[in-house]
Formats: C-alpha cells, sequence, structure tokens
C-alpha cells in the first residue's frame, strides 16, 4: 500500500491522534505558560530569585525525555497525567527565561512615570510591564511549543495520546507492510501541527503588539 492510500485508509484514527497531539501541546502551553510568567513576575526584580527560578528549568531540561517520564509513570500511572506534567515541565525554561529578559528590559523611566501618576504594583505590571515584554514572553512561547511537538510523540512510551502512537507502533513493527507508512505519517502530521501552531502565534503577536513596539 502506498502512502497516499494508507493516509486515506487510517483517515479517522489519524484525525483522531493529531487532534489529541494539538490538544495536548496547547493545553500544556497555556499551563506552561501562565506558570513561566506567574514565575518571572515574582522573580524578575530579584537576581538571585531569577537565577534560581532558571537554573531549576534548566535542570529539569537536562533531564532526557524518556526517563522523565519513567520517573513519573510510577507516581502518576500511565496516559494523560504523566504527559501532561513532563511537557508543562519541558516548557517552563523558554518561557520564563523569556519573561525575565522582557521584564528586565523595560525602560524603568516607564515604570517610574506609571508610579508617578498612582498606579499600582499589579497595574503597573499589568499595563506597562507585561506589554512591554511580550515580544520577548511570545518568542519564548513560540520556542516552547515547537519543542512540545516533538516531545508530546515521545509520551506516547507511556500510553500518551497523539501522534507519537503512530511512530511508536510504526518502529515497533518495522519490516511489516505499513510500518514505514506509520512512521512517515506521524512524523509528517507533528510538522504540520509545528508550522500551524507557528503561524498562529506569530498571528497573535501582531495583533496583540502594538505598532510602537514592534517598531
Amino acid at each position: 500500500m502506498d502512502f497516499w492510500s494508507f493516509v486515506s485508509d487510517r483517515r479517522q484514527q489519524l484525525l483522531t491522534d493529531t487532534y489529541q497531539h494539538a490538544s495536548a501541546v496547547f493545553q500544556c502551553m497555556v499551563v506552561a505558560s501562565a506558570v513561566g510568567i506567574g514565575i518571572g513576575v515574582l522573580t524578575y526584580r530579584n537576581d538571585r530569585a531569577g537565577r534560581l527560578a532558571i537554573a531549576t528549568t534548566v535542570t529539569i531540561m537536562t533531564v532526557p525525555s524518556y526517563a522523565l517520564l519513567g520517573l513519573l509513570i510510577p507516581v502518576l500511572g500511565l496516559g494523560v497525567p504523566p504527559t501532561v506534567t513532563a511537557l508543562v515541565l519541558y516548557a517552563l525554561l523558554p518561557i520564563l527565561r523569556n519573561a525575565i529578559v522582557g521584564l528586565r528590559g523595560v525602560d524603568p523611566t516607564l515604570v517610574d512615570a506609571a508610579r508617578g501618576i498612582g498606579m499600582s504594583r499589579t497595574a503597573q505590571i499589568l499595563k506597562v510591564e507585561l506589554p512591554l515584554a511580550w515580544p520577548s514572553i511570545l518568542t519564548g512561547i513560540r520556542v516552547a511549543t515547537q519543542m512540545l511537538m516533538g516531545i508530546a510523540a515521545v509520551a506516547a512510551y507511556a500510553s500518551g495520546p497523539g501522534l507519537g502512537n503512530e511512530i511508536f507502533n510504526g518502529i515497533s513493527s518495522l519490516g511489516s507492510a505499513n510500518a514505514l507508512n506509520q512512521v512517515l505519517a506521524g512524523t509528517l502530521g507533528i510538522v504540520v501541527l509545528a508550522l500551524l501552531f507557528d503561524f498562529a502565534l506569530v498571528l497573535i503577536g501582531r495583533l496583540t503588539t502594538s505598532r510602537g513596539i514592534r517598531g
């Protein structure tokens, strides 16, 4: 069976795996973005706290995905819980680091001006600092999203959802008629999803960044 016939024959399963893969990455990115930006806001003014936060997420990134899933499975079991936990942990570094860099790069005179007109600390962060740091933060989110697209495939090792199941099933049955087609379908699906997500994030950046900041 040629590749396109294979895709047509397994269309429904491939669509289901694609949806699950996209859904897992999207939901994990939402959680990781909230956590990463939150930690960045709490630590960017303190050099020691910022270094500690970044060092912690760097340490997490050095753990191979197979090993991390292997450590999580005895605690969380198989399926969605270890997948979500691993993806969120891996996404934190680029988001947190770019949040800290972006917030530290905000012109202090603008913050002083906001304080001078009576803005509270929370208002300064929400209305001045985060909007100005947003391009840097969004870059971190884009990097993390591309990373998670590939890492999410490895989650099939823990019976996680997504296109990784096609890749793992194909690899485990190498030599059979459709093994290569399965690997190729899963791989191409992940590549297409990564491109679509990146395009969406670029569009979000254009819609949410003021022209003055974009230059």
